[in-house]
């Protein structure tokens, strides 16, 4: 009973977070920005998870669908399958978890289609009006579903466009709320990926990598009359080299930039301060939201910021991370993520390992905090599985 009333206290936290737009105070009085379905932001494969949540110009792998959907145009196998589950807030209960299935197919040797589906769960919640009362069991979970296509425009090139239904049902349904309903929207991503020839190096050859994406670019999430939020349009840039070191050994090191194309609030919705949220303050919050469309803060996300350039600057992330391979059957991985105190505080260094065998991959990845601010994923082991059969193209 203890752990059902803290996963009640718990989820009501997540839900106000998500569904009531909240923002909380940050360092120097800068407002963190939040948005609906938060999920779509964490790393959902174990071999991103590895590299400190990279994959906009890491090589082409079956959970490319996240990061950058043009790389499936340079996959070497026809056809990739893949599953990766990722355990949530696991120091505190056991049935939170973000689920991801995707799967390509190349058309030929120039395209590709590929499709995949996110799920979060948040378990089950015992909810009662009264101590005496019937339990409500809920079952909260956000989830995505979405469908690219990708095209080389030339031997180096590539190009993906892709579009994602969400929805968010995290309204707790109770004689008090029985008209809590979902909310949903949809999105869509613009991606560019470039892969050059191999290239001699004095005793080894090596290959640049670059990439960009614009992700989930759409309208706002609608949950009620009067109650709207911004889904998390993203966007990402990296480059990154691979060293051949011979025909066994390649290291591949990679570097990104990730920021928020929402608006950055001026204030945090607890306005005096007094940690608490009135209905005013919700209101006062609500419309500012409403004040601002979702595309047009696409462009001006760059230049809204209260504290001015330098505040803007502090709303990217960074992340650098590395991937040691062995004759394509071991991999070794670590990164380093960073996240700037006043925006979030995310700080934190990864690891992860992989082996394959002919056609299956098993990969899993840990995360270890460096921040004073908590990580839902600190102590916990992702694992990923992947099936990769077909023909092969052996365009690396």
């Amino acid at each position: 009973m203890i752990r059902k009333t803290f996963k009640i206290s718990l989820f009501i936290a997540f839900s106000f977070f998500s569904t009531t737009f909240s923002l909380i105070n940050a360092q120097e009085g800068e407002a963190k920005i939040t948005t609906a379905v938060p999920f779509l932001q964490v790393a959902a494969d174990a071999r991103s998870g590895g590299m400190a949540d990279q994959g906009v110009a890491t090589a082409p792998d079956v959970f490319s669908q996240q990061w950058n959907s043009s790389k499936y145009a340079f996959a070497l196998r026809e056809i990739g399958v893949g599953l990766s589950i990722t355990p949530y807030l696991t120091k505190i209960v056991d049935d939170i978890t973000l689920m991801n299935l995707s799967g390509y197919k190349k058309l030929d040797d120039r395209s590709a289609v590929a499709a995949s589906f996110r799920y979060f769960s948040l378990g089950e919640i015992e909810f009662r009006e009264s101590g005496t009362s019937q339990a409500f069991i809920q079952k909260p979970n956000e989830m995505s579903f979405d469908v690219s296509y990708s095209l080389k425009l030339n031997e180096y090139l590539a190009m993906s466009v892709a579009a994602r239904y969400l929805r968010s049902d995290l309204k707790l349904q109770t004689l008090a709320n029985s008209d809590a309903n979902p909310g949903s929207s949809f999105g869509m991503d613009i991606t560019g990926y470039f892969q050059s020839e191999e290239t001699q190096f004095a005793r080894y050859s090596g290959r640049w990598r670059a990439g960009f994406a614009i992700t989930n670019i759409g309208p706002k999430m609608k949950y009620s009359e009067g109650q709207e939020s911004f889904i998390p349009t993203n966007l990402r840039i990296g480059g990154g080299y691979d060293f051949k070191i011979d025909e066994f050994n390649v290291i591949r090191a990679s570097l990104e930039f990730s920021k928020l194309l929402v608006p950055t609030p001026e204030l945090s919705i607890d306005v005096n301060g007094d940690g608490e949220i009135t209905a005013d303050e919700i209101q006062s919050y609500q419309d500012y939201v409403d004040s601002h469309s979702a595309i047009g803060s696409i462009f001006t996300s760059f230049a809204d910021a209260p504290g001015g350039f330098s505040e803007e600057l502090r709303e990217f992330t960074t992340s650098i991370g590395a991937e040691y391979i062995y004759d394509d059957v071991f991999a070794l991985r670590a990164g380093y993520f960073n996240e700037h105190e006043d925006k979030g505080g995310r700080k934190f260094f990864s690891f992860g390992a992989g082996f394959t065998y002919t056609s299956v991959s098993i990969d899993m990845s840990y995360l270890f905090s460096t921040s004073s601010v908590p990580s839902p994923l600190e102590g916990t082991l992702r694992f990923g599985l992947t099936f990769q059969l077909g023909q092969e193209y052996l365009n690396y």
